[in-house]
């Protein structure tokens, strides 16, 4: 009964969760919409930003706000936004559907493939706790990131605070690192547009594989 109870609670939280991630997209929806009409090649900029991130591209999104000439404020801010709300959504969706309370196929599909990818990683970060999630988040590695570690965290029970807490603040420590970074490229070297294009390059090989069994499994 304990059980049951304890489950409930923890969907009830990813569902808020959910509800967040739902508002920070119709919020972002409406600020496109609204910008759109007097200046529609920022929010086109800002378009592609947001589907870097969505391809698991931080550093892509990051570079090309750079590229674009945007200050060091709004690239973190902006950047920081969307990786919060990506978390959000696929944080809540997999966890929902690791307790059984979304039954889409897809959803299912996508959420079996994350989980995996956390379920790999679960021991090495363990014995680490708190900062094993922050420097998992934070580094630049291969598969790593805030929504694979958070879906880390709640596979070791951490409390949901503890567990959002290392996530975010690695991720904005991140973000404020690649900043600076292709900042300092775009000022004193000039290559980084042959990097973001390497990285970009990567970040679709890296997921053309998933994607193509994911389409290949849903619909055809």
């Amino acid at each position: 009964m304990g059980t049951k109870t304890n489950k409930t609670i923890n969907d009830s939280h990813y569902l808020l969760i959910l509800l967040l991630g739902l508002a920070m997209a119709l919020f972002l929806a409406g600020a496109g919409l609204y910008f759109f009409k007097t200046d529609p090649e920022v929010v086109a900029n800002l378009f592609l930003v947001l589907v870097a991130h969505s391809l698991g591209g931080r550093a892509a999104g990051i570079g090309l706000c750079i590229i674009n000439g945007y200050s060091h404020t709004l690239t973190i801010v902006y950047n920081f936004y969307l990786e919060v709300l990506i978390v959000c959504f696929a944080f809540s969706v997999v966890m929902l559907s690791i307790n059984n309370r979304i039954e889409f196929r897809a959803l299912k599909y996508y959420s079996l493939l994350l989980e995996r990818k956390a379920r790999r990683h679960k021991e090495k970060i363990e014995k680490y706790g708190w900062l094993g999630i922050f420097f998992f988040v934070m580094l630049p590695l291969p598969m790593t990131g805030p929504v694979v570690g958070s879906i880390v965290g709640s596979l070791l029970k951490f409390r949901l605070i503890k567990n959002l807490s290392a996530t975010f603040l690695g991720t904005f420590i991140a973000i404020a690192v690649w900043t600076l970074f292709f900042d300092f490229l775009e000022q004193h070297l000039k290559i980084i547009r042959y990097l973001l294009a390497a990285i970009i390059a990567f970040a679709f090989l890296s997921y053309a594989r998933e994607i193509k069994n994911f389409i290949k499994k849903n619909f055809l």
